[in-house]
């Protein structure tokens, strides 16, 4: 990348670029040094996989906030996690509470479990930004799950963990942190979580094709994929202990080596809060944009999104990216639920996700833009 020009990608929601170059470093060295499965041999290739493997998984652990790593398993993203707690639990004549900004990821897995009669499906009381109004929380007698998207993929609101918990008592919580995790602190254990999925190709900064979710009380779930683990192969059922139970079929060992080593070499970030703040600021001030983001800076994450008071959605982000080379993303994110809620339906919104990459001069040249997109420039 040539430092000289502007970083104009604004899409890290959807993947995050650049990574960092250990990264593609980590993966090359797979493919073309190292080679070998996982946990399906006890050769030196495969000992080695299984370092790697496991130092990710521990990595990874730490930065949840956990004790127990073998809780913790891969999978191919968040979207096949979720499926994989959701579908794996016995939900069945119970009720779901769930935040009004989730993701297709969650809500599509609980509208089929809703249309075959299984659950019924019941939105979190919540703010005109999508924060959730703990103080109003109800939660029924039947309430089988509360599922909260920590980090909104659309407007960047992110949820109060620690209070959301007191406030639904004992009922089993899922968290999505597919936005969040690798951008904040995160703590699984003080905040009192039962279930969170992850990917590994946003905040984390690694590979597409990594993931995972980690369970409290895993025997709750029955797996979603049934398959080879390289153990108790001479049975034909799964095994009982982890993560081997929910890691059927061969890993995606190149994407891993590639996350171990995102998660190994994390950079220093090019801005602060207080220049984010600033940004938002300066947008706001912007005649013909409406803003949508958190009401309250401070639960603000690292993405916005823009609607222009006659421009589509899709037009902004196509004259950000014919005019200036600005990469957005426009429409409904994957996240039509959180449209509705914030009233941007049917045309979104255009989207714009940092990095921990951009500077106060991408900054600068992204308001240049948006001023000249303003005035008909």
């Amino acid at each position: 990348m040539n430092v000289t020009q502007p970083l104009t990608y604004f899409d890290n929601s959807a993947t995050s670029f650049p990574k960092p170059t250990q990264v593609a470093e980590a993966v090359t060295r797979y493919l073309t040094e190292v080679g070998g499965s996982y946990g399906r041999s006890a050769n030196q290739r495969c000992c080695t996989v299984a370092r790697v493997v496991e130092q990710c998984r521990d990595t990874l652990a730490g930065i949840l906030g956990i004790q127990d790593a073998s809780h913790l398993c891969f999978t191919a993203n968040a979207t096949q996690a979720a499926n994989t707690v959701i579908r794996g639990m016995d939900l069945t004549g119970g009720r779901v509470l769930i935040s009004p900004m989730e993701h297709n990821a969650i809500a599509r897995p609980l509208e089929a479990l809703r249309l075959a009669g299984n659950i019924q499906i019941e939105t979190l009381p919540a703010f005109s930004d999508g924060l959730i109004d703990v103080t109003n929380i109800n939660i029924p007698d039947d309430t089988r799950l509360v599922v909260v998207n920590h980090q909104s993929n659309v407007n960047g609101v992110t949820q109060p963990l620690s209070a959301i918990r007191q406030a639904i008592g004992d009922a089993p919580l899922l968290v999505d942190a597919s936005q969040s995790l690798g951008k904040i602190p995160f703590k699984v254990e003080a905040w009192g979580l039962d279930y969170v999925i992850f990917t590994g190709h946003k905040g984390l900064l690694g590979p597409t094709g990594t993931g995972g979710f980690w369970a409290r009380h895993p025997h709750t779930l029955e797996p979603l994929l049934l398959g080879g683990t390289g153990s108790n192969s001479e049975h034909l059922d799964m095994p009982e202990f982890l993560p081997d139970r929910f890691e059927a079929g061969t890993p995606n060992v190149a994407g891993i080596f590639g996350l171990e080593a995102a998660l190994s070499h994390p950079p220093e970030a090019s801005h602060h809060r207080d220049d984010l703040e600033a940004l938002l600021a300066a947008i706001r001030a912007i005649e013909g944009f409406q803003l949508h983001a958190a009401e309250d800076f401070n639960n603000q994450g690292s993405l916005f999104s823009l609607t222009h008071r006659t421009l589509a959605s899709s037009e902004l982000s196509w004259r950000l990216d014919e005019g200036f080379g600005i990469e957005t993303r426009a429409g409904l994110h994957c996240a039509p639920l959180a449209h509705r809620h914030l009233g941007t339906v049917p045309d979104g919104t255009c989207r714009f996700s940092l990095s921990p990459y951009h500077s106060n001069s991408d900054f600068d040249y992204l308001l240049d833009a948006l001023t000249k997109v303003a005035k008909g420039q």
